[in-house]
């Protein structure tokens, strides 16, 4: 059995290698449509990807621009000059019996990506390169047979490749999610996890505390889900772990995780690079770029997660409200939108409202609001302030608010939600309360020093208004009657 003790003797390092669909209307080396959602297979094709004879592809110069883009979310530097290479390798589910990729000379040197821990600290990890290539098609297995759909073949992609620097589960799901994030907030992928967007390969080794080499590592494929890279890394962690404790060898292999056994199994051996067999593809000419060029764009890339982060250190929001609002780009742009038209104090209020609403749920994903316009959810914040609404009515306001462009005010009447300032009219209902015969143990128990039965009684006048009477008026009216 592997207790904490054992476990403590050995320390985990791994490096990520992240597969990034590129957000372009068409293929990396054809015209054929590069969205397959919903599509039969096999439907949005061509010769290219057929690899027919005497088809020669075209670059996809949109394909280029966004990878320049994704350089700058990983403070990468660009090269001038990148070529494409031809990795054979036999794929089923790829006609032309290769993949074209960036071995030698990929477009995205050296960069780093900073990712946030759940403690306060963070993870700082190295990006050795990111190359372009195109994805092959999908296979489905059926007993003894399989069929292919090649909609999928020649997407292109950028394959982040991570330096060994993670050495925690928590740490690689810090580093995914944060990857994610930069990613999409660069515009550079859709980042649907669900369909493929981006995909995760963890590769994890074993080695004594202290050791100056590191362990066999082996590469767990294909994670789509921030979670399923943790869990993978902490059974392989353990796995590799017990192994080594019985004087066994831990295989160099890639290796599959099963979500619902919550377990790596055995795929094949893991090939080293001279077993592709590369070479430069004489089809495709190199891609040479300007500094001048590769600014023009990168200027383009709006606001990263970091730039928010720093937008909002005058909010004092929780790590939560933070993540919670990161996950979904389009409520951290209208978080910021109102801090600059309203403040710091009507923005904090919209997150947690934003966050309450549309929170992240345990398979990492989040809606989305529907109604982005800041003025509703600035009138509905400053309506609260001013005490019109108490602050469960406005919860009840601010989803309808999300999902239409109805003004707060309108569906405060309308749902007959306004709450009563008019000191007078409390008034009334006060002396009422505190006549009555059943509040008199609370007034006791208020003048004996016990402050909290003042709830009986403000809940009793809230009762005789309907809800409408504002509940911090009302105790300022009984403590000034007593």
């Amino acid at each position: 059995m592997l207790t904490d003790e054992i476990l403590d003797k050995y320390e985990m390092t791994i490096g990520i290698e992240c597969h990034v669909q590129l957000a372009t209307a068409t293929k990396l080396f054809s015209s054929a449509d590069n969205d397959a959602r919903d599509k039969a297979p096999n439907s949005v094709v061509s010769p290219v990807d057929y690899g027919l004879p005497g088809m020669l592809p075209v670059l996809n110069r949109r394909a280029v621009d966004l990878a320049i883009k994704a350089g700058k979310a990983l403070n990468a530097e660009i090269a001038r000059v990148s070529r494409f290479d031809r990795k054979h390798y036999f794929y089923p589910d790829l006609p032309k019996g290769y993949q074209t990729t960036q071995m030698y000379q990929p477009i995205i040197l050296a960069g780093y990506v900073d990712a946030p821990l759940e403690d306060g600290s963070s993870v700082h990890v190295r990006i050795h390169h990111a190359h372009m290539e195109e994805d092959a098609g999908k296979l489905t297995h059926f007993g003894d047979y399989s069929l292919v759909d090649l909609n999928r073949a020649g997407t292109p992609l950028i394959e982040i490749v991570s330096e060994p620097d993670i050495h925690s589960a928590a740490g690689a799901k810090a580093f995914a999610t944060e990857l994610h994030r930069l990613m999409v907030y660069a515009g550079v992928t859709n980042g649907d996890l669900y369909q493929g967007n981006m995909r995760f390969d963890v590769n994890l080794s074993v080695a004594p505390k202290g050791a100056t080499k590191l362990g066999r590592r082996a590469e767990v494929k294909n994670l789509n889900s921030f979670r399923s890279v943790e869990k993978a890394a902490e059974y392989e962690f353990r796995r590799q772990v017990e192994l080594l404790e019985k004087g066994l060898r831990v295989v160099q292999e890639t290796r599959g995780w099963d979500d619902a056994k919550q377990k790596t199994n055995s795929q094949r051996s893991k090939e080293d690079a001279q077993d592709y067999r590369y070479m430069p593809d004489a089809d495709i000419p190199p891609i040479v770029l300007t500094a001048e060029e590769i600014a023009e764009i990168q200027a383009t890339v709006p606001m990263l997660p970091s730039g928010y982060r720093e937008r909002w250190l005058p909010l004092e929001l929780d790590r939560s409200v933070t993540d919670s609002l990161l996950a979904v780009r389009e409520h951290a742009a209208l978080v910021t939108d109102i801090q600059d038209k309203a403040g710091d104090d009507i923005a904090k209020r919209v997150a947690h409202w934003l966050t309450s609403a549309f929170g992240r749920t345990d398979d990492d994903t989040a809606t989305a609001a529907t109604n982005l316009s800041p003025d509703g959810y600035i009138e509905l914040a400053q309506m609260v302030a001013k005490s019109e609404l108490s602050s469960t009515a406005a919860k009840e306001v601010f989803l309808e608010i999300a999902a239409s462009s109805e003004s707060p005010r309108a569906i405060a009447e309308r749902k007959n939600l306004l709450q009563v300032s008019d000191e007078a009219a409390i008034a009334a209902i006060v002396d009422e309360v505190l006549a009555d015969p059943a509040s008199q143990a609370s007034l006791a128990d208020i003048r004996a020093g016990k402050d909290k039965a003042i709830g009986y009684l403000v809940g009793q006048i809230m009762k005789k208004s309907q809800g409408k009477a504002n509940p911090a008026l009302a105790q300022k009216l009984i403590r000034e009657r007593m």
